[in-house]
């Protein structure tokens, strides 16, 4: 069945869309974070991973990969990186030597400490309180879980 065309005067420009406005400030999330972790020597996806280790230290790749939502091919370069500079090291679970397991060394359980401010940091530079910051992340976890939903459904 041929689906009917849209005129294009009734299609929103890209800047209209709310995929668009998403993705946009995904862009400028990144771009202040990495103002606000130069300090830290860390770029956006390590920070990430450093959260969940200093979350829970000495988890499977595997597990940090389903915590961020990350494939092994993009979470790998970002373990070496890590470790390279002595924040991590990588090592095989002595029970199924087909895991590894990342552990948290000094070096990066002393920068936990430094990271503490970077929440308030970008709470203030969205021009809100940490409610608010923890309000939006509520909402826009709620969409992405409505939008997973929708993409499984067939049809």
């Amino acid at each position: 069945m041929k689906r009917p065309k849209v005129p294009e005067t009734l299609l929103p420009k890209a800047e209209e869309q709310l995929c668009f406005a998403i993705y946009s400030a995904g862009h400028a999330f990144t771009r202040l974070y990495r103002t606000v972790l130069a300090d830290l020597g860390l770029t956006y996806p390590q920070y990430l991973v450093m959260l969940v280790l200093w979350d829970r230290d000495a988890i499977p790749v595997k597990a940090i990969g389903e915590r961020l939502m990350l494939d092994s091919g993009t979470l790998t370069p970002l373990l070496k990186r890590l470790e390279s500079v002595g924040l991590i090291r990588r090592e095989r679970d002595r029970k199924d030597e087909r895991q590894v397991r990342v552990h948290l060394t000094e070096a990066g359980q002393a920068l936990r400490e430094r990271a503490r401010g970077v929440p308030a940091r970008m709470a203030c530079a969205i021009g809100g309180s940490p409610d608010r910051a923890g309000r939006l992340a509520d909402d826009l976890r709620a969409l992405r879980a409505t939008l997973l939903k929708a993409a499984d459904e067939p049809g």
